[in-house]
């Protein structure tokens, strides 16, 4: 039974990560129509970042959640410099994106060899959050029980943003009708470069909130980008919903698939991605892309 409940938790606190994640990945696709192959890369630099930021930049060492804000803030300006100043110029070309996206994500794998290494860089629990909390017979580290928190809060975060807020109507407009947003005197490209840059800045937080459990290695990209895709295309791209939902799955069919059937643990993930894209490729909470 113990057994169990571990295994759940761990896969609801997998999914909390995958979803800060992959939530940035399903706004750049879902709203600008943009296959970003750099969210991954993204989501390594903000661990690597992050990393630096602990163990010293200039002589002097931040705490986690100071690194943690400088990373994302870095990883956002980072992301609105190539909406900015390269995809903004292949409006519509989905194939010149990919090709754009892809070479830029091999760019900042080399970068990080280069700058950091080939060895794991470990980052630190934040103290606060070291140690266990027991439910009956099982303990569960606080650090994940503090992920799915952190995670219900910026669900909630972004929802009430492009819900509630005259930023979301405005993006909403922009995503919709973009020639007529304009005609009514809203700035679309400024709008799109902020939804880049958010997203952007979601992957660079997610990558130091994943550092204390996956650390920041080479290769990180490769290993969480698949997962990314899988998210988005299950829970269907633009809705933040989806990405909750699809996040939560895909924590538990990875956990329990590597600790039950580690021999076919990539087969029982990319196989609900195989069906949905069958019989619902807009995912199970998307619309249709016209």
């Amino acid at each position: 039974m113990t057994f169990w409940l571990i295994l759940t938790v761990n896969s609801v606190a997998f999914g909390g990560l995958l979803f800060l994640l992959s939530a940035g990945f399903s706004l750049i696709f879902g709203l600008m129509r943009i296959p970003n192959l750099t969210h991954g890369s993204l989501f390594m630099l903000g661990a690597y970042f992050g990393a630096s930021f602990m163990l010293g930049v200039g002589g002097v060492q931040l705490n986690f959640w100071l690194a943690a804000i400088l990373a994302t803030a870095l990883v956002a300006l980072l992301g609105a410099l190539i909406e900015r100043l390269l995809l903004r110029r292949l409006p519509g070309d989905a194939l010149a994106q990919v090709l754009v996206t892809l070479g830029l994500s091999f760019m900042a794998a080399d970068f990080c060899l280069m700058v950091w290494g080939g060895d794991p860089i470990n980052i630190e629990t934040p103290s606060a959050l070291v140690g266990f909390t027991r439910m009956g017979p099982a303990a569960f580290p606080n650090y994940k029980l503090a992920i799915v928190a952190i995670a219900v809060v910026f669900a909630v975060g972004l929802w009430m943003l492009l819900d509630k807020t005259r930023l979301g109507a405005m993006i909403r407009a922009g995503v919709d009708d973009p020639d007529m947003a304009r005609v009514v005197g809203i700035r679309v490209s400024r709008l799109f470069t902020i939804v880049f840059a958010l997203g952007a800045g979601l992957a660079g937080f997610a990558g130091i909130m994943g550092g204390p459990s996956l650390s920041a290695y080479p290769g990180l990209d490769q290993d969480m980008l698949p997962l990314a895709l899988v998210v988005v295309i299950l829970g269907g791209t633009g809705s933040l919903l989806g990405s909750f939902v699809g996040s939560i799955i895909v924590g538990f069919i990875y956990n329990f698939g590597q600790a039950l059937l580690p021999e076919l643990a990539y087969f029982v993930l990319f196989l609900p991605m195989l069906l949905v894209l069958i019989f619902r490729p807009q995912g199970l909470f998307g619309r249709h892309i016209l």
